[in-house]
């Protein structure tokens, strides 16, 4: 298994769910009541697909050994870089689900806070998958050793065999292809 083409696959899915997200947005600017029941399940595909699945594996199998063997400019693009940028989205995800719950009880201003934490996940996490896509993972490619690629691979590959038994793949997919039928098409 390529762990670095993998990763930029999902990428792939994440930009439609970011997609998907932009145009509920716009619904909402243009007086669309809120579907709350949609956006939970847009936060549960970020939370528990762009975040856990694909971040975890970037965080706990590439990144780690991007630190350990990458020395100091290695340490500083990932402590200093990719984990700020990920925090950072987790941030946004938090507030827009308090500005959610806020509409929910009746703030309707805080319509206004949904919106705009929704689309600065979106300008970000595209920017951020940009830096990835062209930037870290062709360092990683390039200065890490084939023994740890490999090792990457082989953990990847088990990482994705696990995810695989759980269906956290065919379940994320086919949630982004129906908001995407629902938003998109």
């Amino acid at each position: 298994m390529d762990s670095i083409k993998l990763m930029m696959e999902e990428h792939q899915y994440i930009l439609r769910m970011l997609a998907v997200v932009r145009k509920a947005c716009l619904g909402i600017m243009n007086g669309n009541d809120i579907d709350y029941k949609d956006f939970d399940r847009m936060i549960d595909f970020i939370r528990n697909y762009a975040d856990a699945h694909h971040h975890g594996k970037e965080e706990k199998l590439l990144f780690n050994e991007m630190v350990e063997h990458l020395g100091p400019l290695g340490n500083k693009l990932i402590t200093h870089g990719m984990l700020i940028e990920h925090d950072l989205g987790r941030l946004y995800i938090r507030e827009l689900e308090s500005a959610l719950d806020r509409v929910k009880k009746g703030d309707a201003e805080s319509r206004i806070d949904v919106i705009a934490n929704a689309i600065s996940y979106t300008h970000h996490l595209k920017r951020h998958i940009e830096k990835e896509d062209s930037v870290i993972y062709t360092f990683a490619k390039n200065r890490l050793p084939a023994e740890i690629l490999n090792k990457v691979d082989n953990d990847t590959d088990s990482f994705e065999a696990n995810a695989k038994e759980k269906g956290i793949q065919d379940y994320y997919i086919s949630l982004l292809d129906e908001l995407e039928r629902k938003y998109i098409n």
